[in-house]
């Protein structure tokens, strides 16, 4: 059953130069509890497509649904994680991790609490629910960021190229986490760079250049089978 459908999802920018082509007639299926690679050069549209499912921004054309209901604004059933953790630095781990579903849900403080704690211990960081972000590593604010997203208890979780803005050393922990949650049947959706996590750790892997799907399959296929010249350059380049 898919969890996630896009048809002919086509985005347009107007700028100075002129109209921009982000996605051209992109069409993806993501079954419930898989986890996907968006894998491909810079620039060709993985992070507008994975705003796009997470309503963040409206395509020009086509359609996002998921459950078989239309994307139409952003949803607590949907988390995201960025590049950046973005945390509010005045604000306690624990009250960054709350805020929302004390917001949304809403719970009471206690409950909220327990929420808190519960995921901060899943990211391995209840230890540090009172301090402030700034006291955290690049890595371990991330891992805020993840436990912030899965307090809202979502059905899907998006990672658009989480770990690209973090030191080297700190990489590989936060790709650990990321995989954990994916063999734990969430259905996920991944930007990455690392070729590596996605031959290892996904069910498929999309590639995308200059914003179409240009090829797309299981791990084996794509990084030892691959149909195509671009994708064969493409990781004659990054491997």
């Amino acid at each position: 059953m898919e969890k996630i459908t896009l048809q002919g999802i086509h985005k347009a920018y107007l700028t100075s130069s002129g109209r921009t082509v982000a996605l051209q007639d992109v069409n993806l299926k993501v079954a419930n509890d898989e986890f996907v690679a968006l894998v491909g050069p810079s620039g060709c549209g993985k992070s507008t497509l994975l705003r796009i499912i997470s309503a963040l921004i409206r395509p020009s054309r086509g359609t996002a649904s998921i459950n078989n209901a239309p994307v139409l604004s952003p949803s607590r059933d949907v988390g995201i994680v960025f590049q950046q953790a973005v945390l509010l630095p005045w604000r306690s781990v624990l009250d960054n991790v709350t805020m929302a579903p004390r917001k949304l849900k809403p719970l009471g403080a206690e409950q909220a609490r327990e929420l808190g704690l519960e995921q901060l211990d899943r990211v391995g960081l209840r230890h540090k629910a009172d301090v402030r972000p700034a006291t955290l590593s690049g890595g371990q604010q991330q891992r805020v960021a993840i436990a912030r997203a899965l307090a809202m208890s979502p059905q899907v979780m998006f990672f658009d190229e989480a770990t690209s803005a973090l030191d080297p050393e700190l990489v590989k922990g936060i790709l650990s986490l990321i995989a954990d949650l994916g063999s734990g049947g969430m259905t996920m959706v991944v930007v990455t760079h690392e070729m590596g996590f996605a031959s290892s750790t996904s069910d498929a892997v999309v590639f995308m250049d200059h914003g179409q799907v240009v090829e797309s399959g299981p791990p084996q296929q794509i990084f030892e089978a691959a149909e195509t010249e671009r994708l064969r350059r493409f990781l004659s380049q990054v491997l």
